[in-house]
């Protein structure tokens, strides 16, 4: 699979760790029944360029260079309040020289503060030119074809990047990170099982899908929903896996088996802390120094756990989770994640 014909912005000037997690691996056997867990492993996605790294910069190198590409002066992107997705792209236009704005959907009623930490002050500490609120369930699409327009108006070009930056460019980064992982195990000879990665907006797990299907890696990868069930959020990752192959001119077609997603994790709501979520961001911290986030990674790690506990896996299988950042958020969600809010739904 070539991408070198698509424009690239480059951020990260490495490849992300690839890293067994021996602690954790030993902590979540002591949970599981007869003391069997498979072999956790972990790709340090959390460390990609435009500090504090994250999933959103592969996407990023590839969105970015279109827009450049397209005379752009602004990007304009979505997200909930805490958004890590519009945190890096900001980060990606003020490394550009660009300007950048937002429209933030408040999927909970009344959850956007300006003065907020984790996410919401890095937005002011790097400058985002406006922000615009609108209630959940607003047409995203539409609300930043506004936020274009009025750009327009001033003179300038804007660039709309999708929420999550999950498009067929955008997966583009996903199928470069298959290949990186592809080469990683050859160099380091390691044996990987299964890929156990987040599935939201679809990009980062759609741009997988397609770049293991296209370098004919035979991983399966198990999506752990943060935002949707499975009967939801399957359709999308096929269609966004899809769109990347298509993208790309290669001739394979998505099959609704080459996608599996898992839900039940991200419960109550999306963005809403659980018990599950504040036993896995305590557990890997605890044992491994390794942060997680509320609303991303400390879900789908609680999913690896759930299904580890429910012999999902075999135990002789190295399991890799794949670590898409989110640091910032975590300051937001302090008690929570400390447990000091006793009242957390299941």
């Amino acid at each position: 699979m070539d991408l070198s014909r698509f424009p690239r912005r480059r951020y990260t000037g490495f490849d992300t760790p690839l890293e067994f997690l021996p602690r954790f691996t030993e902590a979540l056997a002591a949970t599981c029944p007869a003391g069997k867990a498979p072999r956790i492993w972990i790709k340090r996605d959390d460390m990609l360029g435009l500090f504090p790294g994250g999933n959103k910069t592969r996407k990023l190198e590839f969105l970015v260079a279109d827009a450049l590409a397209q005379g752009a002066d602004t990007l304009v992107t979505c997200g909930a309040p805490q958004s890590n997705h519009c945190r890096i792209t900001l980060a990606a236009a003020v490394k550009e020289g660009l300007k950048c704005r937002f429209v933030i959907e408040e999927r909970v009623p009344d959850s956007y503060d300006e003065q907020a930490s984790g996410n919401n002050f890095m937005f002011r500490l790097l400058g985002v030119e406006a922000i615009t609120v609108v209630p959940g369930g607003s047409n995203m699409a539409a609300e930043m074809q506004k936020v274009a327009e009025e750009v327009a108006r001033a003179g300038r070009k804007a660039y709309i990047i999708p929420g999550g930056g999950s498009n067929a460019i955008g997966g583009l980064g996903y199928v470069s990170c298959a290949q990186e992982l592809q080469q990683q195990m050859f160099e380091q000879g390691v044996r990987i099982d299964r890929l156990v990665v987040g599935s939201g907006s679809s990009g980062t797990h759609g741009g997988l899908v397609a770049g293991f299907l296209g370098n004919n890696i035979r991983i399966p990868i198990t999506g752990i929903g943060v935002s949707r069930d499975p009967a939801d959020q399957q359709p999308l990752v096929l269609k966004e896996a899809q769109a990347v192959l298509d993208l790309l001119g290669v001739a394979v077609r998505v099959k609704p088996e080459d996608v599996e997603c898992v839900g039940g994790y991200w419960q109550p709501k999306y963005s809403v802390p659980n018990q599950r979520m504040v036993e896995a961001v305590q557990m890997l911290a605890r044992t491994e120094g390794i942060p997680l986030d509320p609303v991303y990674t400390g879900k789908i790690m609680a999913g690896l756990i759930g299904l580890a506990r429910d012999g999902f896996f075999r135990g002789d299988e190295n399991v890799l989770f794949l670590h898409t950042g989110g640091l910032p958020s975590l300051h937001a969600y302090e008690r929570e994640v400390l447990g000091e809010k006793k009242d957390l739904p299941a």
